[in-house]
């Protein structure tokens, strides 16, 4: 477990490569656009086994170079999202290691995706990808402890099935099982669901190395 958590910190503090090429990035591939941003490292991966996180290491107009924690197949159909944006759809050129080539459908505009940094700069934070899971958990708010199920998971945040509801504004400390502790902020809640923003962003390695367990 040491030697991958090291590996994914590592990962963490590379930058995601940007190319205006039409290519798809090949593997090893890692050239150096001009102009480069760190906000897309993660995506959401969404293939035959549903949704999951991976690390986005090139990408250009034609398509990106991911790293992925589960096994795709040339020829695979995927949809890749990246910070909220809507999914871009391909399928998987080439699969090496943990690496793989996805090939866009349709040509992307990188101009585009860089010249969102300004919004960004700005203070605007897009939605942070996730990924679906089903884990019990529990929220305590206060004296009150409320056993729930985890839906869905991001580093920023988390939504959850609750019998009872949650007072939005409320701070709660969310206990998942085989996880620390984390505090958090209500910031909806309706129809038996409700969403959790974390106090803190979790690390990238640490929410893959509870998500994906047998891996480590």
């Amino acid at each position: 477990m040491e030697e991958r958590g090291s590996a994914l910190s590592r990962e963490e503090h590379e930058e995601t490569i940007f190319s205006f090429s039409s290519d798809t990035p090949e593997p090893h591939e890692r050239r150096r656009a001009k102009r480069h941003i760190t906000i897309l490292r993660v995506g959401s991966l969404i293939g035959g086994r549903g949704r999951e996180l991976c690390l986005i290491r090139n990408i250009s107009g034609g398509g990106l170079m991911a790293h992925v924690y589960s096994r795709h197949a040339v020829g695979d159909r995927v949809a890749i999202e990246l910070k909220g944006n809507q999914p871009i759809h391909g399928f998987v050129k080439w699969a090496e290691a943990s690496n793989i080539g996805i090939q866009f459908d349709e040509p992307v505009d990188v101009a585009e995706m860089l010249s969102s940094q300004a919004l960004l700069d700005n203070g605007w934070t897009p939605r942070m990808p996730r990924v679906e899971v089903d884990r019990l958990a529990t929220v305590r708010c206060g004296a009150r402890l409320y056993g729930v199920n985890t839906r869905d998971i991001s580093q920023g945040g988390v939504k959850v099935e609750t019998d009872e509801p949650l007072l939005t504004g409320s701070q709660v400390m969310l206990t998942l099982d085989g996880f620390r502790p984390l505090p958090g902020v209500v910031r909806w809640c309706s129809d038996g669901l409700a969403g959790i923003a974390f106090h803190q962003t979790i690390p990238f390695g640490e929410l893959m190395a509870w998500l994906m367990p047998d891996k480590g």
